[in-house]
């Protein structure tokens, strides 16, 4: 049986079209016959197709074994009708392949495996889309923004790959423009019954990361090495570096020549305030740095309670100790791992002469 030139060439575009590999159209095509060939016979027989997509010709067998009494038709044939067929060296028991060709089929069989074919190539479509992307989770991504309605926002990362950048994963007060190119982090991955479910994030910790590893150079070499990052998205940020080379200062090669490489990251999140903060195993001078850039005067470790320290700052730096409704030391206490108490430490009074004088009158 021949498919005919034309409908090798056309298998043959979709190959290319679709980046699918001859070998996945080949096997779609072959169980689409099946189908067809099951569905024209009104059984269940066991089918064998084999189809070569260079000449066209298609060799389609019945699978049957030899038995004494024939209970499934479909499946079994007498040793008697075997050997009516030529096959003259078989038994009880053997199986064989009986060639059929029959008459319309070809026709029918077109008709009946397009929409077969089709849902294949579909199915092995998402299956290299999955392939593709669930390797890359934690990933820095760029895609476009081409829908935007009400709670909906669907980010394109290729010609046939979409994303679903979730309300929960946007962040607060960022407007998506359908056309508008952007950076996400590839959050998760999964294989549904509709195909690949890809979700973006804009607010993910790893998503600053991967920009930072982008931006930096040392990063990304391996001198400077990322302790924690902590973020309330769009807002503010708060980045603990080490540098593993005494002489690279890891907090001017983060922020970069008149702070031009942080700068860069901020406008990419929408503004984001990012704070460098230089990480220390010193848990105490941790907390000191982490709750930059207040001046803090005094740490000292709460004993009744378990990671927990009160922290003395002196009255014109506790705002910005404790930043606009408790960002800083919420952010600081994230990072460090610390529960922080923030407490005003009063000035020192000079004694006055009253005071000298006090036990003498």
């Amino acid at each position: 049986m021949q498919l005919g030139r034309d409908f090798v060439r056309a298998l043959k575009q979709i190959t290319t079209e679709r980046g699918l590999s001859p070998e996945i159209v080949a096997s779609s095509l072959e169980a689409a016959l099946v189908s067809a060939y099951r569905k024209y016979q009104d059984g269940n027989q066991d089918v064998e197709v084999h189809i070569d997509l260079e000449s066209g010709s298609v060799s389609l067998c019945e699978i049957k074994q030899i038995v004494d009494i024939v209970d499934t038709p479909d499946t079994q044939i007498s040793l008697s009708d075997a050997r009516k067929l030529g096959f003259l060296d078989v038994d009880t028991g053997d199986i064989i392949r009986i060639e059929e060709n029959p008459e319309n089929f070809g026709r029918i069989a077109a008709q009946t495996a397009r929409q077969v074919i089709i849902q294949r190539l579909k199915d092995a479509e998402r299956q290299n889309i999955f392939e593709e992307f669930a390797d890359r989770v934690g990933d820095l991504v760029t895609g476009l923004v081409f829908k935007s309605e009400h709670d909906q926002v669907l980010i394109r990362l290729n010609e046939r790959t979409e994303a679903i950048l979730p309300r929960e994963e946007r962040i607060v007060g960022e407007l998506y423009t359908p056309g508008e190119r952007m950076k996400f982090y590839l959050l998760d991955v999964r294989q549904t019954t509709r195909g690949p479910r890809i979700v973006v994030s804009r607010t993910h910790p790893g998503l600053l990361r991967k920009l930072l590893e982008l931006e930096v150079p040392e990063i990304s070499d391996g001198i400077i090495e990322l302790k924690g990052i902590v973020r309330e998205a769009g807002a503010r940020a708060k980045v603990a570096v080490f540098s593993l080379d005494s002489n690279v200062d890891s907090v001017g090669a983060c922020v970069g020549n008149s702070g031009a490489r942080i700068k860069s990251i901020s406008k990419e999140l929408c503004g984001e305030k990012i704070d460098i903060i230089i990480w220390n195993n010193d848990p105490l001078q941790f907390i000191r740095n982490a709750l930059s850039p207040a001046k803090i005067v005094k740490i000292e470790p709460n004993l009744d309670l378990e990671r927990a320290v009160s922290v003395y700052a002196r009255p014109d730096q506790l705002s910005l100790a404790i930043g606009k409704a408790g960002q800083n030391v919420r952010l600081a206490a994230r990072l460090t791992g610390w529960k922080i108490d923030i407490n005003a430490l009063e000035a020192e009074k000079m004694p006055t002469l009253h005071d000298l004088f006090q036990d003498i009158l």
